[in-house]
């Protein structure tokens, strides 16, 4: 009961008066869900019904994100294959869909207020730099653009490449807060840090290839 008092304490800012969902940022949703004491789980598929029209970016960003960090082995390759599929749903225009073993993933609600209490705050300092600009980047036909690089990054970020998942990540983040606050300053940079990225992985793969040519030729 005491934690569950504490948790409620912690987002009481959140949960007084109705607030329309869409004038809500995302750091707002997610705290939100967080405060709901109905709840003692949050799933994948509760984040995408949160989200609504804005869940396809929304699910991006939080897959997205954790890879940022240095995270133990294997965990890129977890995270990128449901990236795998927003990415391509987000080129294709389509509305988010992810297979059951996906969605319906779930985690206590003190564990989801422990992963967002140290999310949020760098949300809502980003959101404080974002604003609507430069539409044209950030309408239907552009966000399909910008889907279909964010899947060749999500493939690049699922790919055992040492060093390979951090940048690839970050650049998909910058630009799923773009198409989530529609601000076309934020998708250019995310672009550049992602075309920064897959020449640095690049690079990382040839010279990784070259010293495996070198050890077999003169291993015999």
């Amino acid at each position: 009961m005491a934690r569950g008092r504490s948790i409620a304490k912690r987002f009481r800012k959140v949960a007084k008066g109705p607030v329309p969902e869409g004038k809500k940022r995302f750091s707002q949703i997610l705290d939100a869900i967080g405060a709901d004491q109905r709840r003692d789980r949050v799933s994948v598929s509760d984040l995408m019904q949160a989200m609504d029209a804005r869940a396809v970016a929304a699910l991006i960003l939080l897959f997205a994100l954790p890879n940022v960090v240095p995270t133990p082995p294997g965990t890129s390759a977890i995270l990128g294959l449901p990236l795998l599929y927003l990415t391509a749903q987000m080129m294709l225009g389509k509305m988010p869909w992810l297979p059951a073993f996906i969605a319906d993933r779930s985690m206590t609600r003190a564990d989801y207020v422990s992963f967002v209490g140290r999310v949020t705050p760098l949300l809502a300092r980003a959101e404080r730099l974002l604003k609507p600009r430069f539409l044209f980047l950030t309408a239907p036909n552009a966000e399909r653009v910008v889907g279909g690089f964010c899947l060749l990054l999500a493939v690049v970020l699922a790919l055992p490449i040492p060093l390979g998942n951090m940048l690839p990540a970050f650049a998909i983040s910058l630009m799923a807060l773009g198409v989530l606050e529609r601000d076309g300053i934020w998708v250019v940079i995310g672009a550049l840090v992602g075309g920064g990225s897959l020449m640095i992985v690049w690079g990382v793969v040839y010279a990784l290839t070259k010293a495996a040519i070198f050890v077999l030729m003169n291993a015999f």
